[in-house]
């Protein structure tokens, strides 16, 4: 009985899953269940964090070289949403130099990440919201 329940299970979550991936799409999808560039950086040259009217908050953590960012990460305690914007903006700003990072808006995230519902987009600007505060941070320093 145990075995026929666990197969059960496991056809829920597959059709789940699939239909999931169809309403948010693959992108989105892919970075809900494994977000990239997530983790708190030790010793970055600067910091962004934000906490958005929903309660969530976003950070942003840049290692800079020159006007170049080398390496950056993010974390957020927010939703998966939250998690795969997070992702798309540190994907975006890597590499960058500092203009162009900037030039990351809260729309260029939505661009990317199709399938967002109306209710999930704030998340999208605070990913955007906090790279901009780490880079405003940094510049404060130079």
């Amino acid at each position: 009985m145990q075995e026929s329940s666990d197969i059960l299970m496991g056809t829920v979550r597959e059709y789940a899953e699939a239909e999931k991936e169809e309403v948010y799409g693959e992108k989105l999808f892919d970075l809900n269940r494994e977000p990239t560039l997530m983790g708190r950086m030790e010793n970055p040259t600067s910091s962004g964090i934000i906490t958005g009217h929903c309660g969530e908050t976003m950070e942003i953590y840049l290692r800079i070289e020159g006007e170049r960012i080398e390496e950056i990460s993010f974390f957020s305690d927010g939703c998966a949403s939250s998690l795969a914007c997070g992702s798309v903006a540190a994907e975006l700003a890597r590499g960058k130099n500092i203009d162009d990072a900037a030039a990351i808006e809260g729309d260029t995230i939505l661009m990317v990440l199709k399938g967002l519902t109306e209710e999930e987009t704030h998340c999208a600007y605070l990913a955007a919201e906090a790279l901009h505060a780490a880079i405003h941070n940094w510049m404060l320093r130079q």
